[in-house]
Order: structure tokens, then sequence, then C-alpha cells
């Protein structure tokens, strides 16, 4: 945890001349606003669904920074839409095993340090350039630094290889706190920067949960065509799926917890501040480190009647759905209460009643079982698999696994949802941005 810890602030306090460019750029610029209300676009009346391309056959030429496992190249192939990736990169060397892995590019248009890519050579070449900058210096969960925060000024670094490469449309994702951080004056400085670059800016906030995934994740998305456009973001479709829809139906041993990690996940803190959920219908957020920290999303498996247990399983008696974990009894206490009794006084043990003793205004005392009710619950608790959480991202079972669990739940995390970009790419009809097919 210390080397995690010493890496993000390294980051945050990075410093070079690049940086210090940006810096002070950008801080001249938000001086200089006088405007910061912040508009955001309408949404299409139509249903996206329905839409068709209009050129089915033309070729996109794809090209992505902060490119992660691809998300954007992830949706083209869902949609069986001709594509070529033009180049793509990310600082992150795990990442690109899985990006190499799974999609068609050369180690000559694969790039790791954005500050050190030069794209002016793609001038011309690129259709459409999609990238999320680094979203930590804006998170609503993070220090909020903003331009201060050495990650902040990447989208400075994005804006320049739209520069450099001059594509027909971009697409930039990021965290919804983007728009209210500093009162708003940095997504106005965000938003002028594109503008001046001579692109028709749109943007608005989508959540995930409104396009057919079941995760509560909202995301600005902004997108700046070359011409002017008369474009709408996509309307919101009813949901049809609920996060038990998407899980496997067998799971290691490995992703259920202990003891421990029950009392933290199921804590009255955590479940007040949903920084927990357990079978929720739609899941919460994912975080790029849920599933290192038990933040996140957690699955209640009841056990069966005579249910064997794998030999290394710490069965825990607990029903996390309703119930806190200070309303269970110790073992200590658990043996005192269900005893036969003592002597020559005998008493019932039974629990699980049917019709319930009588009720008395003594039960927090802990009473023996023939006075007072109690009930049992046996079951465990799993945190999400790495399938699951690529599921919950829009990423068919057709996605390769080639990483560690620990490096998927942080490229899951980090990553767009898939069945957003669908919407978008539908919407728009990215096909009317391509190139005719040579083949």
């Amino acid at each position: 945890m210390a080397k995690n810890t010493t890496a993000v602030q390294a980051s945050i306090r990075e410093n070079s001349d690049k940086i210090e460019i940006a810096k002070n750029a950008i801080s001249k610029k938000s001086k200089n606003l006088t405007n910061t209300n912040i508009v955001f676009e309408e949404l299409a009346n139509e249903d996206w669904r329905n839409k068709s391309f209009a050129f089915p056959n033309h070729r996109i030429r794809l090209a992505t920074v902060f490119s992660g496992i691809g998300a954007i190249e992830h949706a083209f192939q869902r949609l069986k839409l001709p594509y070529d990736i033009v180049f793509a990169g990310d600082i992150d060397d795990k990442c690109k095993i899985s990006y190499f892995a799974n999609y068609d590019i050369t180690e000559e248009n694969w790039f790791s340090d954005i500050r050190e890519f030069d794209a002016s050579k793609y001038k011309g070449k690129v259709d459409f350039l999609v990238g999320g900058a680094p979203c930590q210096a804006f998170s609503m969960v993070g220090k909020r630094l903003g331009f201060e925060d050495a990650r902040g000024t990447l989208f400075y670094e994005f804006a320049r290889v739209i520069k450099e490469t001059e594509p027909k449309v971009f697409l930039f994702e990021n965290v919804k706190g983007l728009l209210n951080h500093d009162n708003g004056r940095t997504w106005c400085v965000i938003h002028g920067i594109f503008k001046e670059l001579g692109y028709d800016i749109h943007f608005r906030v989508l959540n995930s949960k409104d396009y057919g995934i079941p995760q509560n994740r909202e995301r600005l998305y902004c997108l700046g065509f070359k011409s002017k456009t008369a474009f709408k973001f996509p309307a919101p479709i009813e949901l049809e799926y609920i996060m038990y829809d998407f899980l496997e139906d067998y799971v290691y041993t490995k992703y259920f917890l202990r003891e421990k990690g029950i009392k933290f996940v199921t804590s009255h803190k955590n479940r007040e501040k949903s920084y927990t959920q357990v079978n929720g219908d739609i899941a919460l957020c994912q975080k790029r480190n849920q599933q290192f920290n038990w933040h996140g999303d957690f699955v209640y498996h009841p056990v069966a009647i005579d249910e064997n247990f794998e030999e290394d399983f710490d069965e825990f008696i607990f029903d996390v759905r309703d119930v806190e974990e200070k309303y269970y009894l110790s073992e200590k206490v658990a043996k005192y209460v269900l005893a036969g009794g003592t002597k020559n006084f005998r008493t019932s043990t039974k629990t699980d009643l049917d019709v319930a003793r009588p009720l008395l205004n003594t039960m927090h005392k802990m009473h023996r079982a023939g006075v007072d009710n109690y009930v049992t619950h046996k079951g465990r608790i799993r945190k999400l698999t790495p399938r699951e959480c690529l599921r919950l991202m829009g990423f068919k079972d057709t996605f390769k696994i080639v990483v560690s669990d620990t490096a998927l739940y942080q490229q899951s995390g980090n990553s767009i949802v898939v069945d957003v970009l669908i919407a978008i790419l539908k919407q728009l009809d990215i096909t009317q941005y391509g190139v005719e097919n040579e083949n």
C-alpha cells in the first residue's frame, strides 16, 4: 500500500517544462473567464436502437489515447462495424498486455506516455479520436486538486493530439465532478480550449443504467465535430436487466470473503454511505480499486441444506440483506443461549421457529433459547469476479482476460461503459465519418 501511495503522490507533484506550460496556459484562461454558466445539451426524442447506419461498409479510422482496455474498440466489435486502429496508448504496461491480446495493433502505432507522443504524422488520417483523461484530479472522491495536480493537465495533451491529427469527430469522457470543479471554471476552460481548436462542442452527463447496463455510473461525454452539427445525445431506454443477470454460474472459492471482510462490507457505516452493496439490482459505480479495499458490490449466496463446503472455506453465519452484524451472536454467547439447560432445568434450543415464542422486553439481554427467539442464516458473501466486472462495463465474454485479477479490476473500473458508447455511435451515425472500404 505504501508503494502505491508514493506513486500517486509522485504523479500529483510531477513537474516538467511541458506541465508548467500547460498549467500557465490554463491559469491564464481561467482568470480571463467572464461566464461560467454550464448548459446541458438536449436529449433526442427517437429511440437510438431503431436507427440504422447509413454506410455500414465504411471503414472508421479510429485513434485512442488513455486507451485502457479499449472500450470504444469493443463497441465497434459488438456493432460489427469495420474499423482500423490508427494509434492507441496507455501508460499502464498491463493495459498494453490486455489491449494487444484483444485488438489488432502494431508496436509502431502504440505509445506509452502521451506527453512524449508526437501525433503529427497522423494528421488527416483519423476519423474518430476517443480518450478519457485520468479523472483523479477532479473526482468527488479524490483531493480535487484540479489543474494543480499534474494529472489534471493531461486533458491539455488530449487537446494537443486533436490539434495535431484534426479528426472529423472526437469524444472526451470524464467524471461528472469535472463540471462543478472550481465552481464550473475548470470545465469552461476545457470547453473553451476545444472550441478554439475549431470544433462544434456538445456535452452531457449520461448514466450507464439508462443505456442497458445495471450500473449507476454517471460520466461526462463531450463530442467535438469538425463542422457544425445538429446533434442530440441518445435518449435513455428502459433498463431490462439487473445485476444478477450478469453473474457467473460457477465461482472459485477465492472470491468469497472471510469473516473480517464480511464485517467490513456489511457495517452500518459502509452501507449507509453506499460504499458497499450486497445483492443490489443496480451496481454501484465501479472504481479502479474497489475490489482491493472491499468497496463496491458483493453477492450473498445462501447455503443449501447439507451443502458441503470447500476445504479452505471459512464458514460464517450471516445474513447481510437486512440485518446488521451487531445483531448476530458471537460464538461464546451463542453457546450460552443455545444450551439445553443446566442440572434439573431443561429447555428447547430450537431456532427458526414457524411460530415465535412470546416476545419479552428483556430479549436484548441474551436470554436462553427457551425464552427468546433466534434465527440462523447460513451463507457466504463474495466479491464480483473480474469477468462479472467486465460484463457490467459492457464487455462480452469474447474479451480475453490475460492479466492478474488485481490488474483486471483496475482496468475495468477505469474503463468507459461500452453500451453507452454504442448508443452514442448509433445516435451520431459514426459510419458517415468513415471512408469507403477498399476491400
